[in-house]
């Protein structure tokens, strides 16, 4: 396997300020994950972070859309409890759990495709797997392509790339890896940029799995943003309705997150459950993506 790990110039030519303030916004998350029962005002939230109320209400609402009280109503695990408590029908639940808001879609247009049986089971073998590391609203993504497009998306904190390297490369052990962030930085600039998710510009992805994952992975593509559905419920859409426990499993083997929405998959009662690269990313996701639907 040939793999070149990143110096730290290449991630400082691709700061961004939504990069620079993710980790205001992580500690802001984890603080609201906390205590959400006890809604935390913008003065507790703001002391958490040692910032100002107004600078934080200004941070915050720049990086998500949403002001902090607004981001806690959107990630209250209430909400769903309150929805299956009042009588609604799992099925309806599993949906309305996510956020919902007024105002124009933005969704991300994907088209994709699977590799063949045969190829997953070489593990990558004669695949080269183009990498860079790129400043996200989520921290840092690494983003991996082939020839045929996206192949892996994972979120890290710095100092952490290795680690996310090691995690992603080792899902095809016998692929080429070539550091090449001229050849991953388009797609992150489509990734994390609403303006240009169009129809007419479909972002291009090849899923790299076993038959029943990719299934699972391609069941999550057809999730809204704004919405949500259970494991159980993709276990009915892909024909097997006793596999929830692999359809979770599955999910949480997804090489691309954020782009296949794996962070729009909850447990039977509503619950975020797991997510493979932290639940308070997972919330942050979540919550971006419902200040995208307001505004």
């Amino acid at each position: 396997m040939n793999a070149r790990m990143p110096i730290s110039a290449s991630l400082e030519t691709d700061i961004t300020p939504e990069g620079d303030d993710y980790e205001t916004v992580r500690r802001v998350i984890e603080k609201i994950s906390l205590d959400y029962r006890d809604q935390p005002s913008l003065d507790e939230l703001a002391a958490e972070v040692g910032q100002s109320p107004t600078a934080l209400q200004k941070l915050f609402t720049r990086w998500a859309g949403l002001s902090p009280k607004a981001f806690l109503q959107a990630v209250t695990l209430d909400h769903a409890r309150r929805l299956l408590d009042s009588g609604m029908p799992l099925l309806e639940t599993s949906y309305e759990v996510g956020m919902s808001g007024p105002g124009r879609l933005h969704d991300l247009f994907v088209t994709h495709e699977a590799m063949s049986p045969g190829d997953y089971k070489t593990r990558g073998a004669g695949l080269t797997i183009r990498y860079g590391y790129h400043i996200s609203p989520f921290g840092v993504a690494l983003v991996m392509v082939t020839e045929r497009g996206l192949a892996g998306l994972s979120f890290n904190d710095p100092g952490h790339e290795r680690e996310a390297f090691a995690d992603m490369s080792g899902r095809w052990p016998n692929a080429t890896y070539v550091e090449d962030m001229s050849a991953t930085a388009p797609y992150a600039a489509r990734i994390f940029d609403p303006s240009r998710w169009r129809a007419e510009e479909p972002l291009r992805v090849v899923l790299i799995g076993s038959d029943f994952q990719v299934r699972v992975w391609q069941a999550l593509l057809r999730i809204p943003m704004g919405r949500a559905c259970s494991y159980s419920s993709i276990a009915s859409e892909i024909g097997a309705p006793a596999a929830s426990r692999a359809v979770g499993a599955a999910v949480g083997a997804n090489p691309i997150s954020f782009v296949v929405p794996c962070h729009r998959a909850l447990g039977k009662s509503g619950a975020l459950t797991g997510y493979h690269w932290g639940l308070t990313r997972k919330r942050a996701i979540l919550g971006w993506e419902a200040g995208q639907l307001s505004a």
